[in-house]
Protein backbone atom coordinates (compact mmCIF):
# COMPACT_ATOMS: atom_id res chain seq x y z
CA UNK A 1 0.00 0.00 0.00
CA UNK A 2 1.25 3.27 -1.32
CA UNK A 3 2.94 5.71 1.92
CA UNK A 4 -0.55 7.79 1.24
CA UNK A 5 -3.02 5.93 1.42
CA UNK A 6 -1.56 3.69 4.14
CA UNK A 7 -0.97 7.58 6.28
CA UNK A 8 -5.19 8.31 5.24
CA UNK A 9 -6.23 5.00 6.40
CA UNK A 10 -4.42 5.53 10.04
CA UNK A 11 -6.07 9.31 9.92
CA UNK A 12 -9.46 8.06 9.56
CA UNK A 13 -9.07 4.97 12.05
CA UNK A 14 -7.97 7.57 14.46
CA UNK A 15 -10.91 9.73 13.56
CA UNK A 16 -13.52 6.51 14.14
CA UNK A 17 -12.02 5.82 17.05
CA UNK A 18 -11.69 9.00 18.79
CA UNK A 19 -15.61 9.61 18.06
CA UNK A 20 -16.82 6.28 18.65
CA UNK A 21 -15.10 7.03 22.10
CA UNK A 22 -16.79 10.11 22.60
CA UNK A 23 -20.15 8.26 22.20
CA UNK A 24 -19.72 5.66 24.22
CA UNK A 25 -18.82 7.75 26.73
CA UNK A 26 -21.97 9.91 26.63
CA UNK A 27 -23.74 7.00 27.37
CA UNK A 28 -24.94 7.13 30.95
CA UNK A 29 -23.93 4.24 32.83
CA UNK A 30 -26.92 1.91 34.53
CA UNK A 31 -27.79 3.55 38.16
CA UNK A 32 -26.73 0.99 40.30
CA UNK A 33 -29.28 -0.55 42.28
CA UNK A 34 -29.98 0.64 46.18
CA UNK A 35 -30.56 -2.34 48.29
CA UNK A 36 -33.59 -1.31 50.23
CA UNK A 37 -32.81 -2.23 53.92
CA UNK A 38 -34.48 -5.82 55.16
CA UNK A 39 -37.04 -5.63 56.96
CA UNK A 40 -35.96 -5.61 60.78
CA UNK A 41 -39.91 -5.59 62.52
CA UNK A 42 -43.22 -3.88 62.21
CA UNK A 43 -43.73 -0.87 64.66
CA UNK A 44 -47.72 0.46 65.33
CA UNK A 45 -47.57 3.77 67.16
CA UNK A 46 -51.03 4.63 68.82
CA UNK A 47 -51.66 8.23 69.58
CA UNK A 48 -54.83 8.47 72.38
CA UNK A 49 -56.98 10.82 73.82
CA UNK A 50 -57.54 12.58 70.64
CA UNK A 51 -60.82 15.00 71.06
CA UNK A 52 -60.12 17.45 73.46
CA UNK A 53 -58.42 19.91 71.57
CA UNK A 54 -57.33 20.77 67.63
CA UNK A 55 -53.84 22.09 69.12
CA UNK A 56 -51.41 19.46 68.18
CA UNK A 57 -52.68 18.75 64.21
CA UNK A 58 -49.73 20.92 62.99
CA UNK A 59 -47.49 18.85 64.45
CA UNK A 60 -49.48 15.42 63.68
CA UNK A 61 -49.48 17.11 59.80
CA UNK A 62 -45.23 16.37 59.67
CA UNK A 63 -45.89 13.20 60.35
CA UNK A 64 -45.74 11.21 57.13
CA UNK A 65 -46.04 7.66 58.16
CA UNK A 66 -48.88 5.76 59.32
CA UNK A 67 -50.67 6.61 62.66
CA UNK A 68 -53.61 4.92 64.67
CA UNK A 69 -55.30 7.58 66.80
CA UNK A 70 -57.80 7.15 69.25
CA UNK A 71 -60.30 8.96 69.51
CA UNK A 72 -62.37 10.38 73.05
CA UNK A 73 -66.46 10.51 71.60
CA UNK A 74 -68.94 12.72 72.47
CA UNK A 75 -66.65 15.35 72.97
CA UNK A 76 -67.09 18.72 71.03
CA UNK A 77 -64.52 18.39 68.49
CA UNK A 78 -64.66 14.33 68.30
CA UNK A 79 -66.31 14.28 64.72
CA UNK A 80 -63.87 16.91 63.65
CA UNK A 81 -60.88 15.51 64.69
CA UNK A 82 -62.06 12.18 63.01
CA UNK A 83 -62.08 14.02 60.05
CA UNK A 84 -58.92 15.67 59.87
CA UNK A 85 -56.80 13.14 61.19
CA UNK A 86 -58.34 10.95 58.34
CA UNK A 87 -57.22 13.78 55.83
CA UNK A 88 -53.75 13.14 56.83
CA UNK A 89 -53.72 9.42 55.95
CA UNK A 90 -53.86 8.01 60.18
CA UNK A 91 -56.00 4.92 61.19
CA UNK A 92 -59.31 6.14 63.73
CA UNK A 93 -59.96 4.32 66.76
CA UNK A 94 -63.15 4.96 69.08
CA UNK A 95 -61.23 5.17 72.22
CA UNK A 96 -63.95 3.88 74.58
CA UNK A 97 -64.22 5.31 78.49
CA UNK A 98 -64.49 2.14 80.75
CA UNK A 99 -64.47 2.73 84.90
CA UNK A 100 -61.39 2.15 86.29
CA UNK A 101 -60.72 1.29 89.76
CA UNK A 102 -59.48 4.70 90.79
CA UNK A 103 -61.62 7.32 91.52
CA UNK A 104 -61.24 9.31 88.20
CA UNK A 105 -63.23 11.64 86.71
CA UNK A 106 -65.48 9.43 84.21
CA UNK A 107 -66.36 10.21 80.43
CA UNK A 108 -69.71 10.64 79.47
CA UNK A 109 -70.90 7.39 78.40
CA UNK A 110 -68.04 5.00 80.41
CA UNK A 111 -68.70 1.43 80.55
CA UNK A 112 -69.06 -0.05 83.95
CA UNK A 113 -68.70 -3.38 85.25
CA UNK A 114 -72.65 -3.33 86.59
CA UNK A 115 -73.85 -2.90 83.19
CA UNK A 116 -76.03 -5.21 81.27
CA UNK A 117 -75.54 -6.38 77.56
CA UNK A 118 -78.03 -4.00 77.03
CA UNK A 119 -76.63 -1.06 78.53
CA UNK A 120 -73.15 -1.59 76.78
CA UNK A 121 -74.35 -2.04 73.59
CA UNK A 122 -76.59 1.50 73.85
CA UNK A 123 -73.00 3.02 74.95
CA UNK A 124 -71.04 1.41 72.22
CA UNK A 125 -73.99 2.41 69.86
CA UNK A 126 -73.96 6.40 70.52
CA UNK A 127 -69.98 6.63 71.42
CA UNK A 128 -69.45 5.26 67.65
CA UNK A 129 -72.18 7.67 66.25
CA UNK A 130 -70.06 10.45 67.90
CA UNK A 131 -67.24 9.57 65.36
CA UNK A 132 -66.33 9.11 61.94
CA UNK A 133 -64.59 6.31 60.12
CA UNK A 134 -63.93 3.85 63.16
CA UNK A 135 -61.51 0.72 62.22
CA UNK A 136 -61.05 -0.55 65.73
CA UNK A 137 -61.72 0.19 69.63
CA UNK A 138 -59.77 0.86 72.53
CA UNK A 139 -59.71 0.71 76.47
CA UNK A 140 -59.68 4.41 77.41
CA UNK A 141 -58.65 3.53 81.63
CA UNK A 142 -60.81 0.28 82.45
CA UNK A 143 -58.46 -1.10 84.70
CA UNK A 144 -61.49 -2.52 86.33
CA UNK A 145 -63.34 -3.46 83.22
CA UNK A 146 -60.46 -5.23 81.59
CA UNK A 147 -60.12 -7.11 84.73
CA UNK A 148 -63.55 -8.57 84.58
CA UNK A 149 -64.54 -11.25 82.10
CA UNK A 150 -68.35 -10.92 82.19
CA UNK A 151 -68.29 -7.57 81.06
CA UNK A 152 -65.48 -7.48 78.62
CA UNK A 153 -67.42 -10.46 76.86
CA UNK A 154 -70.48 -8.28 76.62
CA UNK A 155 -68.06 -6.06 75.15
CA UNK A 156 -66.41 -7.95 72.68
CA UNK A 157 -69.45 -9.66 71.78
CA UNK A 158 -70.58 -5.72 70.47
CA UNK A 159 -67.49 -5.37 68.46
CA UNK A 160 -67.52 -8.55 66.42
CA UNK A 161 -70.78 -7.81 65.41
CA UNK A 162 -69.76 -4.57 64.09
CA UNK A 163 -66.75 -5.98 63.01
CA UNK A 164 -64.28 -3.70 64.70
CA UNK A 165 -61.02 -4.81 66.31
CA UNK A 166 -59.83 -4.61 70.10
CA UNK A 167 -56.67 -2.93 71.31
CA UNK A 168 -55.78 -3.44 74.56
CA UNK A 169 -54.07 -0.55 76.38
CA UNK A 170 -53.10 -3.16 78.98
CA UNK A 171 -53.34 -0.75 81.67
CA UNK A 172 -53.40 -3.20 84.37
CA UNK A 173 -51.03 -6.29 84.30
CA UNK A 174 -54.43 -8.42 85.64
CA UNK A 175 -56.02 -7.58 82.27
CA UNK A 176 -58.39 -10.37 80.93
CA UNK A 177 -59.50 -8.43 77.78
CA UNK A 178 -56.37 -9.75 75.16
CA UNK A 179 -56.74 -13.68 75.79
CA UNK A 180 -60.32 -13.03 75.84
CA UNK A 181 -60.53 -11.42 72.82
CA UNK A 182 -58.19 -14.13 71.19
CA UNK A 183 -60.06 -17.50 72.76
CA UNK A 184 -63.44 -15.93 70.88
CA UNK A 185 -61.93 -14.87 67.60
CA UNK A 186 -61.80 -11.29 67.49
CA UNK A 187 -58.83 -9.80 66.33
CA UNK A 188 -57.10 -7.39 68.63
CA UNK A 189 -53.75 -6.26 69.63
CA UNK A 190 -52.04 -5.41 72.77
CA UNK A 191 -49.92 -2.54 74.26
CA UNK A 192 -46.38 -2.90 74.69
CA UNK A 193 -44.60 0.14 75.86
CA UNK A 194 -46.05 3.58 77.05
CA UNK A 195 -44.43 5.81 75.38
CA UNK A 196 -44.51 9.17 77.50
CA UNK A 197 -45.75 8.40 80.90
CA UNK A 198 -43.15 10.96 81.61
CA UNK A 199 -43.74 14.24 79.15
CA UNK A 200 -39.89 14.57 78.67
CA UNK A 201 -37.96 14.42 75.07
CA UNK A 202 -35.22 12.52 76.13
CA UNK A 203 -37.73 9.69 78.40
CA UNK A 204 -39.71 9.58 75.37
CA UNK A 205 -36.97 9.00 73.06
CA UNK A 206 -35.73 6.15 75.05
CA UNK A 207 -39.16 4.62 74.74
CA UNK A 208 -39.19 4.28 71.42
CA UNK A 209 -35.56 2.74 71.80
CA UNK A 210 -37.58 0.05 73.80
CA UNK A 211 -40.27 -0.24 71.01
CA UNK A 212 -38.02 -0.66 68.51
CA UNK A 213 -35.48 -3.18 70.31
CA UNK A 214 -39.06 -5.15 71.23
CA UNK A 215 -40.14 -5.04 67.20
CA UNK A 216 -36.79 -6.40 66.60
CA UNK A 217 -36.79 -9.16 68.65
CA UNK A 218 -40.47 -10.20 67.85
CA UNK A 219 -41.41 -8.87 64.50
CA UNK A 220 -44.25 -6.34 66.25
CA UNK A 221 -44.36 -4.14 68.54
CA UNK A 222 -46.77 -1.91 69.96
CA UNK A 223 -46.75 1.65 71.44
CA UNK A 224 -49.17 4.05 72.83
CA UNK A 225 -48.64 7.77 73.15
CA UNK A 226 -51.37 10.82 73.64
CA UNK A 227 -51.94 13.74 71.91
CA UNK A 228 -49.04 15.77 72.98
CA UNK A 229 -46.88 18.48 71.84
CA UNK A 230 -43.85 16.62 72.86
CA UNK A 231 -44.71 13.30 71.84
CA UNK A 232 -45.90 13.96 68.44
CA UNK A 233 -42.87 16.02 68.27
CA UNK A 234 -40.13 13.60 68.92
CA UNK A 235 -42.03 11.02 67.04
CA UNK A 236 -41.92 13.22 63.49
CA UNK A 237 -38.22 13.32 64.58
CA UNK A 238 -37.41 9.92 65.14
CA UNK A 239 -40.05 7.66 62.51
CA UNK A 240 -37.89 8.79 59.37
CA UNK A 241 -34.81 7.34 61.11
CA UNK A 242 -36.07 3.68 62.25
CA UNK A 243 -37.78 4.05 58.37
CA UNK A 244 -33.92 4.29 57.08
CA UNK A 245 -32.75 1.42 59.62
CA UNK A 246 -35.13 -1.09 58.52
CA UNK A 247 -38.30 -0.60 60.53
CA UNK A 248 -42.00 -0.18 59.28
CA UNK A 249 -44.82 1.79 60.91
CA UNK A 250 -47.79 0.11 60.14
CA UNK A 251 -51.54 0.96 61.24
CA UNK A 252 -52.86 -1.41 63.91
CA UNK A 253 -55.10 -3.12 61.79
CA UNK A 254 -52.29 -4.65 59.83
CA UNK A 255 -50.76 -6.18 63.13
CA UNK A 256 -54.13 -7.53 64.94
CA UNK A 257 -54.26 -11.00 65.40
Amino acid sequence: MPKSKNKLFLITLAVFIFLFLIVVSSIPPKAKKIAKPVLKGKIAIVIDDWGYNLNNLPIARQIKHPLTCAVLPNLKNSRLICSELHKLGFEIILHLPMQPKENFRLEKNTIAVSMSQQDIRKIISDNLKSLLFVKGVSNHMGSMVTENQATCAMIFKELSRRNLYFLDSFVTARSVAFGLAKNIGLKCAKRDVFLDNVNDPEYIRGQIMRLKFLAAKRGVAVGIGHDRKTTLKVLSQMIPQLVKEGYRFVYLSEITQ
